[in-house]
């Protein structure tokens, strides 16, 4: 398989999800002892938080290219950022790289229209409820979004940042999400997207309402089947080019 480049640290405790879904993966498709080749790019996330927080996107994008170019470096050939926010910057980036940057709005919003559903609500910071950097890849997707009220927003964006990012999870805070899920079902939403890379492992693992997309289970899957699918495609070729050669040497002879 191909290398997996990983942006992570924001935060550390989804970072620590996405490798863990990256080897599992890997040795559930081959078995034995095998793992996952990834070069993780491990960033702190205060700097980056208090930039968002201010508004001053250029100042992530730059920090954030940086690390991708540094994983390209070492060896990466395709690229993952574990969160969801900070694709705010991911055109940016993609601009400044040679491999690929695998979008995470792009495959939830695949994974939502593969399983049939058109109206879907959308729970995540404050910045992808709210700005079009994240509804647009999913309109394109022609899904239609919710998100809750206004002050659902706040309450859940606090949540994440005072306590999820910092591995506190508490009953109070399962009771919110449970919440936010239940209102987004009520008002017509046929599932629901976890967009952010936290809220897996707070959520119900089942929802007894309506079907949950966690954000960075399926961010972390596709890049292993991306990461398995170069790879295949080049030992395909390889293996034509391999058999021509043999041909026209038997030709010859």
């Amino acid at each position: 398989m191909k290398t997996i480049g990983l942006i992570g640290g924001m935060s550390w405790v989804s970072t620590l999800d996405y490798y863990r879904l990256l080897n599992e993966e890997v040795q559930r498709r081959l078995g034995g002892l095998h793992s996952a080749r990834v070069i993780l790019n491990s960033l702190d996330f205060a700097p980056l938080a208090e930039a968002q927080k201010t508004g001053e996107w250029d100042k992530v994008a730059d920090i954030l290219t940086n690390a991708a170019m540094a994983l390209e470096t070492a060896g990466a050939e395709l690229l993952l950022i574990g969160t969801n926010t900070m694709h705010r910057v991911a055109d940016t980036i993609q601009t400044r790289i040679r491999i690929p940057l695998v979008h995470i709005a792009d495959v939830v919003g695949d994974a939502t229209r593969d399983a049939g559903l058109q109206r879907v609500g959308l729970l995540g910071t404050r910045a992808t409820m709210e700005q079009d950097f994240y509804a647009q890849r999913l309109a394109a997707k022609r899904l239609q979004i919710l998100t809750p009220p206004a002050t659902e927003r706040e309450r859940l964006d606090r949540l994440i940042f005072e306590e999820l990012c910092r591995g506190v999870v508490t009953e109070a805070g399962r009771n919110l999400v449970l919440s936010l899920i239940r209102g987004l079902q009520q008002r017509g939403a046929q599932g629901v997207i976890l967009g952010c890379t936290e809220l897996g492992g707070v959520a119900p693992q089942q929802s007894p309402l309506v079907p949950l997309f966690d954000s960075a289970r399926i961010h972390a899957l596709k890049a292993v089947e991306l990461a398995f699918l170069a790879y295949n495609q080049r030992k395909s070729k390889f293996s034509t080019r391999r058999r021509v050669a043999g041909q026209r040497h038997q030709t010859k002879t």
